[in-house]
């Protein structure tokens, strides 16, 4: 890969990432402060990923794959979403804000595999070359947060620039996808079946006991995960942390440092010893949650940020790299899509669900009695985290997975 290619490549990634961060971290917020919302409209709100999220395939697996090339795809795509981001800012009603962010959604969230599979065709070997691109991802989405809390935007009430500037940032993708390199469809004039649209090959992961334990814990942890993506910020401001979208992205920091430490601690500890620190990290981080404030225990919610690296990456990504190494070459991708529909698509839907009615149920004169809030998705955590622990069984050789029923 050359250098120019290189620079465009990390200069969409940047992009691509800083759009999403640009909004969604301070959402909850906009949502209760300008249009009034329940905790239930809030959570609705950020149901909107999961439903982009379970779509995606079918946008992929029917265009992307059969028909265009990848970065008009992606060109167009963008193009549309900063028009309706454009329009989302000047909303002043929840009824006429959710349709706008559900078709936006639907639009965005395919692009996250886009942007991944223009990059992955320009490499010659992807496991050296992708994490040095993705990682300008990470600082868009830093860059997204500090630049909105250097304006002072939470605090001015001015929530509304934050869709404005995603927009523009979404425009200048959008343009800037048609000079990237071409990414034709692999399966142009090929028949594709439903069943590899969806990614049910890889279902036969399932029939292995560990993995079917693992896909199921995905699923339940990623409830209590909603909490802190749906409320946090919203929190954070209630409880008079200051340039707080600024203070979160400490979060991708973290999440950055710790990605680059995955292998080492991949081989050392193996799966089981992995999947179970990220899992109890969120426990710590909720309970910090629950104690900490914007006075003397500041500590606590300082530190409750910080631990997302370990949260995201210890799972998340120890998970896919569980996923890679026990798919098979044939379904590797069809497998991420798996992990993917479980994680993003069903579990944070019933995380939406979960969490809103919960932080209506905790309101309280002039906000939210967040301690009791913050330590139910801690629990839910814990007792995921038990179970997966007493139940999941695996063995590891030379950094590889190998299955026991």
């Amino acid at each position: 890969m050359n250098a120019t290619i290189r620079i465009k490549l990390s200069f969409m990634m940047f992009l691509e990432f800083f759009i999403w961060g640009a909004w969604f971290v301070t959402l909850g917020t906009f949502l209760s402060r300008n249009l009034g919302t329940t905790g239930f409209q809030t959570s609705l709100a950020f149901l909107t990923q999961s439903i982009g999220a379970i779509i995606a395939p079918f946008v992929i697996g029917l265009i992307a794959d059969k028909f265009f090339s990848a970065q008009r795809i992606l060109g167009v795509l963008h193009l549309a979403g900063a028009i309706l981001l454009w329009i989302a800012s000047s909303s002043t009603t929840f009824d006429g804000l959710f349709p706008v962010i559900v078709v936006y959604m639907i639009l965005y969230m395919p692009t996250l595999a886009l942007v991944n599979s223009i990059s992955f065709r320009q490499m010659k070997d992807p496991s050296r070359e992708f994490s040095s691109i993705r990682v300008l991802g990470t600082i868009g989405w830093i860059i997204a947060g500090l630049i909105i809390g250097w304006l002072g935007w939470e605090q001015a009430n001015q929530l509304a620039l934050t869709f404005k500037m995603a927009s523009v940032a979404s425009l200048i993708l959008g343009l800037f996808s048609f000079t990237l390199p071409s990414t034709p469809p692999v399966k142009k004039g090929e028949k594709t079946s439903i069943s590899e649209i969806l990614g049910l090959d890889a279902l036969r992961l399932l029939t292995h006991r560990s993995y079917l334990l693992f896909f199921l814990s995905s699923i339940a942890i990623c409830i209590p995960l909603q909490f802190y993506y749906t409320f946090a910020n919203q929190f954070f401001n209630e409880a008079g942390m200051k340039a707080a979208a600024g203070v979160q992205s400490l979060g991708q920091v973290s999440e950055t440092l710790f990605m680059l430490l995955i292998p080492v601690f991949f081989i050392r500890l193996g799966v089981k010893k992995m999947l179970a620190i990220g899992m109890l990290a969120w426990v710590l981080r909720y309970v910090l949650f629950a104690y900490g404030d914007a006075g003397a225990n500041y500590w606590m919610l300082i530190t409750g940020i910080a631990l997302h690296g370990i949260c995201y990456d210890f799972f998340f990504v120890t998970g896919q790299i569980y996923t890679d190494n026990l798919a098979g070459e044939k379904f590797k991708s069809a497998a991420q899509g798996l992990v993917t529909l479980a994680t993003y698509g069903v579990g944070m839907m019933i995380g939406a669900f979960v969490s809103g009615p919960i932080v209506d149920a905790y309101t309280i004169a002039g906000g939210h009695d967040w301690k009791t809030i913050w330590l139910i998705p801690a629990g839910i955590a814990l007792l995921v985290t038990i179970l997966f622990l007493l139940l999941f069984r695996d063995s590891q050789q030379n950094g590889k997975v190998i299955q026991q029923a």
